[in-house]
């Protein structure tokens, strides 16, 4: 990373989350909070969250969980059931924020709701995330990623341009739109809550979500009352993909100087005053005619070359690159968008991941709290013992290192496969010299997380590393 920050030096440092959600929308808006600092407690049913069941999976754990929930430490809580709802209350007591993302009804009914919660904590940031909000004929729905984008005009947007035939965006950006709009929705709350003392109530349905950040270009035209035009009419040019002799790239213009620049690096100077193109207004007038001109041209050069010349006149561009090609690209490599997280546990190794570089030193806050969820439906030992619930406050260290929760500590030191690679994760986590289990438990020279860590492991005798 390109910054060197401290937890404590994290904007979120001190916020703890209790993080009810699952799939993606609400366990990216919590991630993002976590990797802002925010300590964010994810509670799983005993059957765990949805996502530990697909992509790419790697000693048991899959990568669609770990890239939606970093960050988090993770308690597996069967709600359902009195004790269950009681830990999970305890733990809203001294929470600055909760996240759920079940459908309307549901969390009333679990005893969770905004009432019951904020009676425990009246200055609590209560955020609630669904697909069509809390009323309406909708609202009862169940709601996935396609289901918004048909509604929400997206799937419109990208009509296909010969057929007609209505498409969807092959990923899911409704919901990782609706989790930045979340993210963004609570930190200002806790800016509010900051000033005021006041705590927020909030609901946030992926529909708004979608209409709000589709409307500037693509429904523009519906604007101005009365003067409504339809907007489709600005989507019927070909889209801004070229082929080129060798691949396929993009490229646009569109100030005068940028056009003037492609005409120039196409060779292609008489379209610069070109009466159909010489201005802005006339070439969205005829865009279509433009765009088929500039395929046609583009169509004749090899793409390292004409995108050499696209550079050097201003013009923006670039290779459309395949995704295996994404992470040994300079374009990613240059900028550190992707990184190569080493794990301290026993699912892990090592993964790649894209994160922002500009967020202060997130990086360090990449551990994966599962010690206590259970692993293809296992269930642990009824329930989660109660003194874990004081061991949350306990694994903050007061010179700011992190510590491993023990489960953890003896899966990646003693089970994992590549005893260096958890070592050396573990090493930049935390600067203490570890030899042996006992060594372990000495940083904090706390009894009680040695018998937590003994009833887990099942062991009795210290335990050398290997």
């Amino acid at each position: 990373m390109s910054q060197n920050h401290s937890d404590h030096t994290l904007p979120l440092n001190g916020v703890r989350v209790l993080d009810l959600t699952t799939m993606v929308s609400g366990p990216i808006a919590t991630m993002l909070l976590a990797e802002q600092g925010a300590d964010v407690i994810k509670i799983e049913s005993p059957t765990g969250d949805y996502m530990r069941q697909v992509g790419t999976e790697h000693k048991g754990m899959t990568s669609s969980f770990l890239t939606c929930n970093r960050g988090k430490r993770s308690m597996c809580v069967d709600i359902k059931q009195p004790k269950g709802l009681e830990l999970v209350l305890e733990l809203a007591k001294n929470a600055d924020v909760l996240v759920q993302n079940f459908r309307p009804g549901v969390i009333e009914r679990m005893g969770l709701g905004e009432d019951a919660v904020r009676a425990l904590k009246p200055d609590i940031i209560y955020m609630s995330i669904s697909g069509f909000g809390k009323t309406g004929p909708q609202a009862h729905q169940r709601v996935y990623d396609p289901v918004i984008q048909a509604l929400s005009g997206l799937a419109d947007v990208q009509r296909d341009q010969l057929s007609g035939v209505p498409r969807m965006v092959r990923t899911i950006i409704c919901d990782k739109t609706t989790a930045l709009t979340a993210a963004h929705a609570i930190t200002t709350a806790l800016f509010h809550r900051e000033r005021t003392g006041e705590g927020q109530t909030m609901d946030l349905a992926m529909l708004d979500t979608m209409v709000s950040f589709l409307w500037p270009e693509t429904m523009g035209s519906l604007s101005f009352v009365g003067k409504e035009q339809d907007p489709a009419h600005s989507q019927k040019s070909p889209d801004l993909v070229f082929k080129t002799v060798d691949g396929y790239i993009t490229a646009g213009a569109n100030s005068n100087s940028e056009w003037e620049g492609m005409c120039n690096a196409l060779n292609r100077q008489d379209l610069i005053c070109d009466p159909r193109f010489k201005t802005a207004q006339a070439r969205s007038k005829n865009i279509s005619q433009r765009r088929q001109i500039m395929s046609d041209e583009i169509a004749t050069w090899m793409s390292k070359e004409i995108l050499e010349r696209f550079d050097s006149a201003g013009v923006a561009s670039a290779p459309i690159l395949p995704r295996i090609d994404l992470i040994n690209s300079a374009y990613i490599v240059d900028n550190n968008i992707s990184e190569v997280i080493l794990l301290g546990h026993s699912y892990g190794g090592m993964i790649i991941t894209g994160v922002a570089d500009k967020i202060p030193d997130s990086i360090q806050r990449l551990i994966y709290w599962n010690a206590f969820v259970p692993n293809n439906g296992e269930r642990l030992n009824d329930m989660i013992p109660p003194m874990y619930v004081g061991l949350f406050d306990q694994l903050e260290k007061s010179d700011g290192s992190i510590e491993l929760p023990f489960p953890i500590w003896r899966e990646a030191f003693i089970n994992d496969a590549d005893e260096a690679l958890a070592k050396e994760a573990y090493g930049k986590l935390n600067p203490h010299p570890i030899k042996t289990f006992k060594d372990a438990i000495s940083i904090n020279k706390n009894p009680a997380e040695m018998e937590i860590a003994k009833s887990y492991i099942n062991c009795t005798e210290d335990i050398a590393l290997p």
